[in-house]
């Protein structure tokens, strides 16, 4: 049986034609942090919620207000949307989730959903950004921003089901590889992911000068919102 999925908007807003991030931890932290620190600062407004009976029951406080785990930001000037997570969604989960962002994609018009997914990579490619791209128009993307296209690999998770079903619907869907070290936090992973996705959508900044302060602090809460809701998501998932 699928899960319960329900997204609610708080407030009206315009990204036709913009840009979708995917902020959800489906392996490690990085796309969690990066979207954190990418919005620190930039005037993305928090403008909805996703939640379902089958997510851990679990509010999240930020300066004395509580909201849910999974947030909704939009900066409507850069036209880029970002669904931000401190939930870790177990596997059997990870098709719905696409599918909601894919249909809150469509609904918004987006004609780009950015997504990560760690990979380690050999030595020869460590310095080069490799991306995924679900269609012919995403992979031109990738070569435009100076990035290689993956020929041949296997991407897990919400970004592996964002590529499936980016290639079965016409969506482009990038699927931004990072270079993971299995001793190395998510912090540089995270520095990685946020000046990649720079590069791919118009008028997005990192501000590294902030970012492994506001990357610290992000990650502090993401790791803390795993461990109280660990127990809750073992009995409901069993």
């Amino acid at each position: 049986m699928l899960p319960r999925l329900w997204v609610k908007e708080t407030k009206p807003f315009n990204i036709d034609g913009g840009y979708l991030i995917d902020g959800f931890p489906s392996v490690g932290f990085t796309s969690a942090i990066a979207s954190e620190s990418l919005m620190h600062g930039n005037n993305y407004d928090l403008v909805g919620y996703v939640d379902s009976s089958d997510f851990p029951t679990v509010s999240i406080l930020k300066d004395g207000m509580p909201s849910y785990a999974t947030r909704i930001y939009v900066n409507s000037g850069l036209k880029v949307g970002v669904i931000s997570s401190f939930l870790t969604i177990n596997e059997p989960y990870h098709r719905s989730i696409a599918k909601m962002m894919l249909s809150w994609a469509k609904k918004h018009k987006c004609s780009l959903i950015v997504s990560s997914s760690p990979m380690k990579l050999v030595e020869d490619n460590k310095n080069q950004v490799i991306a995924a791209g679900s269609t012919d128009s995403a992979r031109d993307k990738i070569k435009k921003a100076g990035m290689l296209v993956l020929q041949n690999g296997t991407i897990p998770g919400i970004p592996g089901e964002l590529l499936n079903q980016g290639m079965l619907h016409g969506q482009d869907v990038i699927v931004v590889l990072v270079n993971v070290d299995d001793a190395g936090p998510d912090f540089s992973s995270s520095v990685d992911l946020c000046m990649a996705m720079s590069k791919i959508l118009p008028g997005v900044s990192c501000d590294l000068s902030m970012m492994k302060e506001q990357a610290e602090v992000a990650e502090k809460q993401i790791k803390e919102t795993e461990k109280e809701t660990r127990a809750l998501r073992d009995s409901m998932y069993g």
